[in-house]
């Protein structure tokens, strides 16, 4: 019998393990499959949180319905009547910005008629779709910053582009890789010259769609509608973890090395035994998988460690909701870098899915840190706090202590696709050749969202099915 070892009890472990295991039913196929995570419990950074009657989830709180992997995925699992949309009220996001809360415009007319860009930023915007300004660098992999310059001007980059970086990565715009953090905006601008004449067209293959019947994208846009679960996200890691059950998944288990084999391909040694596979999948972050290689492949290992991480502290307050008297009627807001202020933003949490609250009360959650303010880690939990109600109070006017508090810490919480990260991905496949069998995934690489983890999942299962087929 074939052997498969899956390292890492993320969602993209275990969603590999579950569709590998589906797959090999399909087929036919004998395969015995083992999927081993170093910690007591499954899900990564997919954690929620119950206490005190509050929800807070300890890293993402959703993912986007626009893209079909995850949809496809809890269908499968049986797990969609589970779903739980958000609030349709959590379509109206903010930006801070010279001390007042501006909603995102949605439209043209309201992008005219709002004060976040100045009208000398507004003309500058305007220049966008004309030849004035210059075309995409050849072979030349362009930040985010540059190419918000390029194309939008300094204070679009610093009010829209720069804060939703920061929102999505906790990154830096200056440091960040357009192709390979927004592949799809490069290749709009490539093929139809510019931002506003892709809407433009895009808006009118849309409108023939509709008039000849055909699918297109849901109301919401191109965004899609953040969706989880009423129980939290980790409602859909521990589905999974239960249909693979303990026959498959050892958790506490540390692999502190990937080998080559004897009388199989490889060895995967643990602090406990050692485990021969015929295929290997690592759903481990890039630092961690390194650390596993050094010994099979030390170019491989130098390559993943130039991939850098964010470091995030997440911090829940709970507050009585006749304490707030500001408006909630939204997603929450983002805070460019110049304002100031300590945190990245904060969501409104029990405004965007119920049951995160008690009766009565309200959760926010705020972000600090990122790749711009990485120092903030070493923060005390007190300094954390005293600085968020800072921020609130500012911001939000909200002048009383919160009744419920919690603070989460990612020292590595967000990986961070930097210029020259397509061509570490390339490299990284130039040196994989050596190892067939032996797999990367996760969103170290190719996406960071839920649904990038889950394609990357679908797309490690198939490779796994296609190795195993031909030996």
């Amino acid at each position: 019998m074939k052997k498969a070892i899956i390292v890492g009890g993320g969602i993209s472990g275990l969603a590999t393990a579950w569709l590998l295991r589906e797959k090999a039913k399909n087929a036919g196929m004998e395969l015995e499959i083992a999927l081993l995570e170093k910690e007591e419990r499954v899900g990564g950074k997919i954690r929620s949180i119950k206490a005190d009657g509050y929800l807070c989830e300890w890293g993402p709180n959703g993912f986007l319905d626009n893209k079909p992997q995850t949809l496809d995925l809890c269908r499968d699992l049986q797990a969609d009547s589970q779903l739980l949309r958000s609030n349709d009220n959590a379509r109206k996001r903010f930006i801070y910005s010279e001390g007042v809360l501006h909603q995102l415009p949605e439209n043209g007319p309201s992008f005219f008629k709002s004060k976040l860009i100045s009208w000398p930023g507004k003309l500058r915007l305007a220049l966008e779709p004309t030849p004035l300004i210059t075309k995409a660098p050849d072979g030349v992999d362009e930040t985010l910053a540059a190419f918000g310059r390029r194309r939008l001007g300094d204070e679009a980059l610093r009010k829209l582009i720069a804060p939703m970086v920061s929102g999505i990565f906790a990154g830096d715009p200056e440091t960040m890789s357009l192709q390979s953090c927004f592949p799809r905006i490069a290749e709009l601008e490539r093929e139809y010259g510019g931002l506003v004449m892709a809407m433009v067209k895009l808006a009118k293959k849309k409108k023939q769609e509709l008039a000849e019947g055909k699918a297109v994208a849901s109301a919401a846009g191109p965004g899609g509608i953040l969706t989880s679960f009423r129980d939290g996200l980790q409602t859909l890691t521990e589905i999974i973890r239960g249909q693979l059950g303990c026959e498959m998944l050892s958790v506490g288990e540390e692999v502190v090395r990937i080998c080559k084999g004897s009388s199989v391909p490889y060895r995967v040694e643990t602090a406990s035994r050692d485990l021969d596979a015929d295929v290997v999948v690592l759903a481990t972050p890039a630092y961690a998988t390194g650390k596993m290689l050094e010994g099979l492949d030390s170019a491989m290992t130098g390559i993943l460690g130039q991939i850098p991480y964010a470091t995030m502290s997440v911090v829940c307050f709970g507050y009585e909701q006749d304490k707030i008297s500001h408006d909630l009627n939204g997603f929450g807001y983002l805070i460019p870098k110049g304002e100031g202020m300590n945190i990245l933003g904060t969501l409104w949490d029990s405004s965007i899915f119920e049951n995160r609250a008690p009766q009565g009360r309200v959760l926010l959650r705020s972000m600090m840190g990122g790749a711009c303010f990485p120092e903030y880690i070493k923060l005390s939990d007190e300094e954390v706090q005293r600085r968020v109600c800072d921020n609130l109070k500012t911001i939000m006017g909200i002048a009383a202590p919160p009744d419920f508090v919690r603070i989460f810490r990612h020292e590595k919480a967000i990986p961070q696709y930097t210029v020259g990260h397509g061509k570490r991905l390339q490299a990284l496949l130039d040196a994989g050749r050596n190892h067939q069998g032996l797999l990367l995934t996760g969103n170290s690489y190719r996406g960071i969202g839920l649904n990038d983890c889950v394609a990357a999942a679908e797309r490690s299962s198939n490779e796994v099915m296609e190795h195993l087929q031909k030996r």
